[in-house]
């Protein structure tokens, strides 16, 4: 800890987990006093996308689950080891998370359903030869020839019909469209899941939510230490100069707060960590009878920001690539607050798991191409022993739905529970299952829009070449062989961030490499090409 140090600032734009991971690694590891930090928020709550929220009555809501994984998420282990959980100083986030998942194992039964509501033999992959020709060209291209060509531009119709495309499209939300880049990213990075990805026993889960479960626990710790939590507080501008050295500072940071203009200036010794872009904006939500609103005009400012700081320099990143196109990025989820057991019953025994130890169940032949999860129950904090959730999600939310005839994005929430119903073969209860849950619908229009074609410059790098006290943080970054749409993503570059501008004496951990584990190569590589 230096004196410079005890005398900084820091002002992290945006409360999502990658500005509240930065603030924890300013104060652990490069000793800066907590209550230098401020994190300016402006929606009322932290956490960006990891959300979880309602309440028994009026029903619960997450608008989406990230499934965790051991040799994957070194940075996010890193961060959840120095967390204690609530009302526990003596356990660790990290040690609850290990200890729920040694207790809830995950090995779903039930990966694939079809038409007529069978399970699906889904360890037979369905591959061709020319599928693995495909895929072996994909991995063997570097980037800078794979470009900013879409996953269907490398294989053929046949890939898209296999059990493999169905589990590995739906576990990560990859559309045919989207960038093949992150695509093969995804194939190194999680080469370790091929041979359990019909069953995801390398999935990991927090005990709650994951807003209950670290997002609380990471903000409390930081109120413990003095940081300042500015919610409200809509930045919409960051001023930046140049030296004469050519080194560039952000000087300044422009916001609104209660409808009045302020800002903070960034003194010789701060630092300033911006968040760019953002995959929930603009969210909008929808009841049991109510159908959610798709916004196309960016309200939230996120995205205004970004496109502001975007035209200041040409290695700010091109946000249009992102936000550019909503069709191909949104899609809709939905939560099911259950005051019956007979849904989560009747699931348990067509499956033959008990909540919590299955994965994603996928209607292979939906239209929607729907998927659903059951969580250990509860799911969140303080819910009743009398009350259950699920939660789901469409990929094609414009086509029409095989038992209501709706595109899922025009179908209530009620609606959306009937066609489930009928995707299970559960008619016969539906009655008293319509009767006694409450559906919470969420639209959401930029869920996947870093998957979006892009370009080499497209995405900024965390700290920008010649930065001397700012950096950039979130989905939208640059990090060379990782993975975005992961907590690790958004962990890893508000690590690298922290290290790197201010001269902390230690590694960011390496991305894991399956390749480099000859044994998990060569399993993962049997399943593709035996």
């Amino acid at each position: 800890m230096t004196n410079e140090t005890q005398s900084s600032h820091a002002y992290l734009v945006g409360g999502g987990i990658a500005s509240l991971a930065a603030a924890v690694f300013l104060v652990r590891d490069a000793g800066m006093p907590g209550e230098n930090i401020h994190i300016l928020e402006e929606l009322p709550q932290t956490g960006g996308a990891l959300d979880g929220s309602g309440a028994p009555g009026t029903g619960y809501v997450a608008r989406g689950g990230r499934m965790l994984e051991d040799e994957a998420y070194v940075c996010l282990w890193n961060l959840l080891a120095a967390i204690p959980t609530l009302g526990n100083d003596t356990v660790s986030v990290l040690q609850e998370t290990e200890e729920f998942n040694a207790r809830w194992l995950t090995h779903a039964n039930a990966r694939l359903i079809d038409a007529s509501g069978r399970i699906l033999d889904a360890s037979e992959l369905g591959f061709t030869t020319a599928d693995r020709v495909e895929m072996a060209r994909l991995l063997a291209l570097p980037e800078s020839v794979i470009g900013a060509r879409r996953i269907e531009d490398f294989f053929s119709e046949h890939f898209f019909t296999t059990n493999f495309w169905a589990m590995w499209s739906t576990t990560f939300a990859f559309q045919n469209w989207h960038s093949a880049i992150e695509l093969k990213r995804y194939f190194l990075r999680f080469l370790q899941e091929l041979p359990r990805i019909h069953t995801l026993a390398g999935v990991r889960r927090t005990r709650l939510n994951q807003y209950d479960s670290i997002v609380l626990p990471v903000q409390a710790w930081l109120e413990r230490q003095g940081v300042r939590i500015e919610q409200g507080t809509r930045v919409t501008d960051v001023e930046f100069a140049v030296g004469e050295a050519g080194e560039r500072r952000a000087e300044r940071i422009l916001f609104e707060r209660d409808g009045t203009a302020g800002s903070y200036g960034i003194g010789p010794r701060d630092y300033a960590f911006i968040t760019i872009g953002s995959m929930t904006a603009d969210a909008r939500y929808g009841g049991d009878d109510t159908v959610p609103e798709l916004v196309h005009d960016k309200r939230d400012g996120a995205w205004n920001l970004w496109e502001t700081l975007a035209r200041k320099a040409p290695d700010f990143g091109r946000p249009g690539a992102f936000n550019g196109n909503v069709d191909e990025a949104k899609w809709e989820s939905f939560t099911l607050t259950m005051r019956s057991p007979a849904l989560l019953k009747r699931i348990e025994e067509f499956s033959g798991n008990a909540p919590g130890t299955g994965a994603l169940m996928t209607f292979k032949d939906s239209r929607w191409l729907m998927s659903v999860v059951v969580p250990h129950q509860p799911h969140f904090a303080g819910q009743p022993e009398d009350v259950f959730t699920l939660w789901g999600y469409g990929l094609f939310v414009d086509e029409p739905g095989e038992l209501t005839g709706k595109k899922m994005s025009e179908a209530t929430g009620q609606e959306i529970l009937i066609e489930l119903l009928g995707h299970l073969g559960f008619d016969d209860i539906a009655d008293e299952v319509c009767a006694t849950t409450t559906v919470t619908t969420v639209m959401m229009p930029y869920i996947t829009s870093q998957f979006e074609r892009r370009d080499i410059h497209d995405r900024p790098l965390v700290v920008p070449s010649g930065s001397a006290n700012f950096a950039f943080l979130g989905q939208f970054t640059e990090i060379p062989e990782d993975v975005v749409f992961t907590v690790e993503y958004s962990v890893r570059g508000a690590m690298h961030a922290v290290y790197e501008l201010l001269g902390v004496d230690k590694e960011v951990p390496a991305v894991y490499h399956a390749l480099s584990d000859p044994l998990t190569a060569l399993r993962a590589l049997k399943v593709v090409f035996a």
